[in-house]
């Protein structure tokens, strides 16, 4: 079975409606092969990107802590079969898909599912919460991520209908 074929049944399996996905122009994400740890934190859990992306990422958090800014990667790389795991307890908590898809990707649609997207704390313990975007890492973030091919990938009011997420950041650069 194809990617393609295999996130059709997948979001059929979870309730998600296509039209969902095609009416809010979620880009395909296909899953990285060839990832690399590119970070272990405090609970044991590897973080894996794409090797660019990783080479990036030490750049990035060697930078910035140079500046006196601390950054851990809470969440990197994340397969379509964990995603669906993360939709599926939503779910079980009560979540309406329309709840859940605000926040979470479908699976086949997560930038994580790339090897490239990093989800950033101040450290491996911080809450993905909106007032990330209050911290010293945040600020630095947005005045240096770009150099090293960082760039957030859901601002306020963006086009893919996703919350606000200020420590969701994507390597673009290959």
């Amino acid at each position: 079975m194809d990617y393609e074929e295999r996130v059709r049944l997948g979001l059929a399996e979870l309730g998600i409606p296509p039209a969902l996905v095609r009416n809010r122009r979620l880009p395909l994400c296909t899953e990285a092969q060839g990832l690399v740890v590119v970070e272990i934190d405090i609970h044991g859990r590897e973080h894996r990107l794409v090797p660019p992306a990783a080479e990036a990422w030490k750049k990035m958090k060697t930078a910035a802590s140079e500046a006196g800014i601390e950054m851990q990667i809470v969440s990197a790389f994340r397969s379509f079969d964990r995603q669906c795991e993360i939709i599926r307890e939503k779910i079980a908590a009560g979540q309406t898909i329309e709840q859940i898809v605000s926040a979470s990707a479908p699976p086949g649609y997560s930038e994580h599912h790339t090897g490239r997207a990093v989800d950033i704390g101040g450290s491996a313990d911080d809450p993905l919460e909106e007032d990330f975007e209050q911290t010293p890492a945040y600020a630095w973030l947005v005045h240096n991520a770009a150099l090293y091919g960082f760039f957030l990938s859901f601002p306020r009011n963006n086009v893919y209908g996703y919350q606000y997420e200020p420590w969701h950041w994507i390597y673009r650069k290959s």
